[in-house]
């Protein structure tokens, strides 16, 4: 007789998914969808660019949304009808393929239940990430390749449309900056967490003697915002450099200087974009990009300001926020949260889920506290 009582299993991730599907608003959701759908299938739609982009980039955001809970729902019937005809046959193979659907599902519906989590007014956006090596010479240039490929390892695991805006490689290993962004939502709500000073500790392999190397790399994480065309950049505050795009050990990629380099003179703010075909496109990504950075930092000076005038300022989560540990004790650890792996590499191959959805919830208790 084949025992496969997942039924207690089974109810417990409907009552969990009944509570998303709640948070999420499924109807109000579908009634976006039409409304969006009405506006992108107007005739002069594209008479207005910038409206357009707007109009289906929102659409393709709410419909990938629908799509995913409605797959999960239909994953949901799938299995339970899966369990009754494993019984039913006394299929043993059925019967571990239900288990592992199982297993999958509640992988799944957790990652859903951290994003409910994300509540924030950017969260549902997507999101700009731009790392950049710190401390610690070719150590730390190789170091930010290794986030950078863990980064994109993460994405490409959850079927995310990443672009690589730009990047500029080190004259030894690895790469001084990179920037990407990934266009999915909630994007900047769940990478928003991975933001700050990340240590690497390890033997160098570039060192001559096994000593152990500490480096650093940062990570900055904005969202992509609409609004961001409201603030005005004077041409005067800023200034344009021209270059030749150019990979590793500066070979040239593109034939023409295309690539672009925009430094806001006031702030000391710099973007640069040199992935696009065109300077002319990589000029509009960096202005965007530059425009968003400005409004956070209005947004974070005028947060400052009250807090000042409330006499309650406090420190942010702190520079280093996460440790990565390759000598002795293999180990990556959360500095905020206190989670661990104890694998490093399946982390910089992009296993992220764990650490990130942590860090979720341990701000949502920090914000909720404050």
């Amino acid at each position: 007789m084949l025992e496969l009582d997942l039924t207690a299993d089974i109810q417990a991730l409907r009552s969990t998914f009944a509570d998303i599907q709640a948070v999420v608003d499924v109807d109000a959701l579908k009634a976006d969808i039409d409304r969006l759908s009405e506006e992108a299938g107007a005739p002069d739609l594209w008479d207005d660019v910038d409206k357009a982009q707007k109009v289906t980039s929102s659409l393709s955001h709410k419909q990938a949304e629908l799509k995913r809970v409605s797959e999960i729902e239909q994953r949901l019937d799938d299995l339970e009808v899966l369990v009754e005809l494993a019984i039913e046959m006394e299929d043993d193979e059925s019967a571990d393929e239900a288990r592992r659907e199982l297993a999958s599902l509640k992988d799944v519906i957790g990652q859903l239940e951290v994003q409910t989590l994300l509540d924030g007014e950017y969260d549902p956006r997507s999101a700009v990430v731009t790392i950049r090596s710190g401390a610690g010479g070719d150590d730390a240039t190789d170091f930010a390749e290794m986030l950078l490929r863990m980064y994109l390892r993460w994405a490409e695991r959850h079927k995310y449309p990443v672009k690589v805006m730009d990047t500029s490689y080190a004259e030894g290993a690895g790469i001084k900056s990179a920037t990407f962004e990934v266009d999915v939502p909630y994007a900047y709500g769940t990478l928003s967490v991975e933001a700050g000073t990340h240590r690497l500790a390890r033997i160098s392999p570039f060192g001559g003697a096994d000593k152990r190397q500490t480096s650093f790399a940062a990570v900055e994480v904005i969202p992509v915002m609409e609004e961001a065309v409201e603030v005005e950049v004077p041409e005067g505050d800023i200034r344009v450099d021209v270059f030749r795009s150019s990979g590793p050990g500066g070979q040239s990629v593109n034939t023409t200087d295309s690539a672009v380099r925009i430094t806001h003179l006031p702030t000391g703010l710099v973007v640069s974009m040199q992935n696009e075909k065109s300077q002319i496109q990589n000029r509009a990504a960096a202005m965007r990009v530059l425009q968003t950075r400005l409004l956070l930092l209005k947004r974070e000076e005028e947060a400052a300001k009250k807090k000042e005038l409330a006499g309650t300022i406090t420190a942010s989560w702190g520079d280093q926020m996460r440790s990565y540990f390759l000598y002795g004790q293999q180990l990556v650890k959360d500095l905020r949260t206190g989670y661990e792996v104890g694998n490093p590499a399946v982390v910089f191959d992009g296993d992220l889920d764990g650490l990130i959805a942590a860090g979720i919830r341990w701000r949502k208790r920090k914000d909720d506290d404050d």
